[in-house]
């Protein structure tokens, strides 16, 4: 371990204790930002601190290296406080090279923390930044309004392994320990949750293991020695409610919950899906379940994995399927199957930006429309959103019931931002979670002289009756139901029929979810914000931020998207205005103005990127 300090002088250092931060790392794509702020976050979450994070693919699997369009970043909030965004603006930014700084430095606050690898601004990546010839930002006086601390974390995380038989392209993907070893230093975090997941990522391959631990060393060791820095910061431990908790991400937080709704309905999964960003990490995550009966299935194409799904539900499991927008596209008619079926299937669609391919690795809320109307023919499936990561796990377990219970597909719609996210979760025991009752139709009921597939219940709800059970043959397909006895039918007054029957079952489902309530504010006021999805972290701390002023501003948030719970209607006319923010062009505004005649008012943000507190506090502000 080389010694810093005969290099450099020793200054006393002083601890400062703050409320709350927001770092943002950024650099290459292949200079290990996700993983540095991952580790970071789950050292956070160790300490108790309240967090949010946002992570920032570029969309190319491997873009040019040093390029604006090759920068990948991970911002991180936390806090001693109850928080909900990963921040507007950042307090710390943490570029590895010049395109990193060129891309995020309009997020940092005005007299904010640069950290800045000097390697990465050479002549070279300067020119790939697209910077002007003789223009280096890091040595003119462009960034007097900020605090910058240049360090050649190149040449020292080479000089920290030395010693070790590595080639200089080995040592040098070790930059990014060196880095969160300084950040470690910087704020007063124990490393050994990091050495940890070393010891188990590269127990077993010692050299590179070696290496990144000699790199998070260096790094925790340079902030003792080096003079430039005289300041620590600590953030105090958040006073959250008391349970055991974790750090958890949309996606896997979406995958457990359907594991418990199996585990709780005593139906086996079957994931049958294709892989495609931002939904992959679903189909990763419940791969590693089998010891809970879950079965998953890599498809050749997005049609093979819904329709697989559907055959699985048919034969008495829950069937799943997992896509993003474009392969809810390719899945629409195999949709229409299953609600001509009427059996149960949850498709999961993690919204990103389009149309068409888009923006593969950037946030949208853009496909609310598509759930509502994206099929042929008259085809109403029940809509369920989720707002935030930890809320996944609820809202899926949630969908689940309700495509159990009434014989239905239903849509269940995240997006990129709630996907990768991650915040602390309270995870449930399983004993707190209510059972999902299933009835299967096994036999003939007493009297019953013939099996009729499409006789209702009160809740226009058929019998599920799997293959096997003498008696209870049945046909299925695409073609028009006869009604009761689901024989094919051309008749067109049976088939309005039917269609009306399609529907009203949906939209009774509303008697048996609860009614919508406020997340906040006055009963009846000056402005009313509904949302859905991930606009809820940046849409509650505005309301609470002018609610704390005295202003009349409530906000509501939705999870039951279709049906709407039955007392919507009333709540939006307690309010002189109802403002709606939504990461698109304008969706569930189009929606409520129709079914409530309300001249709602939209905000709408589609840059790829979340919906910020500050933007929504001026929006709220001036309706008021």
């Amino acid at each position: 371990m080389p010694n810093f300090a005969a290099y450099f002088y020793h200054m006393p250092v002083s601890t400062q204790v703050v409320e709350d931060v927001v770092i943002k790392f950024a650099g290459d794509s292949g200079d290990g930002m996700q993983l540095t702020g991952s580790q970071f976050t789950n050292s956070t979450a160790l300490l108790g601190n309240d967090l949010s994070t946002f992570p920032d693919f570029p969309a190319e699997i491997r873009a040019p290296q040093g390029t604006v369009p090759g920068v990948s970043g991970y911002q991180l909030h936390f806090s001693s406080n109850r928080i909900y965004t990963p921040g507007d603006s950042c307090d710390v930014l943490v570029v590895m090279n010049a395109a990193a700084l060129k891309v995020n430095l309009k997020s940092l606050k005005p007299g904010g923390i640069i950290i800045a690898n000097t390697d990465g601004f050479d002549s070279k990546n300067l020119r790939l930044a697209n910077y002007p010839d003789g223009v280096n930002p890091i040595e003119d006086d462009s960034l007097t309004n900020y605090q910058l601390f240049k360090i050649d974390v190149t040449k020292l995380t080479r000089e920290a392994l030395k010693e070790i038989q590595m080639g200089t392209k080995e040592k040098d993907r070790a930059k990014n320990m060196f880095v969160l070893g300084f950040l470690y230093w910087l704020y007063n975090r124990d490393m050994s949750s990091t050495i940890a997941f070393l010891q188990d990522k590269f127990g077993k391959r010692q050299e590179i293991f070696d290496s990144n631990l000699k790199a998070l060393q260096a790094g925790y060791n340079y902030g003792d020695t080096v003079e430039a820095f005289t300041t620590r910061y600590k953030v105090e431990k958040a006073k959250l409610p008391v349970g055991k908790y974790r750090g958890i991400t949309g996606n896997a937080a979406l995958a457990y919950g359907i594991v418990a709704a199996g585990e709780k309905s005593g139906l086996p999964i079957f994931l049958g899906t294709y892989p495609i960003t931002p939904a992959s990490d679903i189909l990763h995550e419940l791969s590693r379940f089998k010891n809970f009966g879950i079965r998953t299935f890599q498809a050749e194409d997005e049609i093979a994995g819904i329709t697989s799904a559907i055959g699985a539900s048919y034969g008495g499991s829950l069937g799943v399927t997992t896509t993003s927008g474009p392969g809810m596209a390719l899945k629409t008619e195999a949709m229409g199957l299953a609600v001509m079926l009427e059996i149960p299937l949850l498709i999961v669609n993690i919204q990103r930006g389009g149309p068409s391919t888009g923006l593969p690795t950037k946030t949208e809320q853009s496909d609310l429309l598509q759930a509502y109307y994206g099929r042929n023919g008259e085809c109403p499936m029940p809509v369920i959103s989720a707002s935030t990561p930890s809320d996944c796990f609820d809202a899926v377990f949630e969908a689940t019931r309700i495509a159990v219970q009434h014989m239905t597909p239903v849509i269940f719609l995240s997006d990129g931002y709630i996907a990768n996210g991650a915040e602390p979760w309270r995870f449930p025991q399983s004993a707190d979670l209510p059972a999902i009752e299933v009835n299967f139709k096994t036999a003939l009921a007493e009297g019953e002289e013939k099996f009729m597939p499409y006789q209702r219940d009160e809740k226009l709800v058929r019998p599920w009756s799997v293959p096997g059970y003498a008696g209870l043959e049945h046909r299925i397909g695409g073609l028009e139901k006869e009604d009761i006895t689901g024989n094919i039918s051309y008749d067109p007054e049976n088939h309005q029929h039917m269609v009306k029957t399609r529907e009203e079952k949906v939209a009774r489902i509303a008697d048996y979810i609860p009614l919508q309530t406020l997340d906040s504010g006055p009963e009846t006021g000056d402005v009313l914000v509904l949302g859905w999805g991930s606009t809820y972290g940046a849409i509650k701390s505005a309301a609470s931020e002018l609610q704390a002023q005295g202003k009349q501003v409530a906000h509501a948030h939705l999870r039951h998207l279709r049906p709407f719970p039955k007392n919507l209607g009333d709540i939006l006319k307690g309010y002189k205005k109802v403002l709606i923010p939504e990461i698109n062009n304008g969706q569930l505004i189009k929606i409520i103005r129709d079914q409530y005649l309300i001249d709602a008012v939209g905000y709408n943000k589609i840059k790829g990127v979340p919906i910020t507190r500050a933007e929504l506090v001026t929006a709220i502000t001036e309706l008021l």
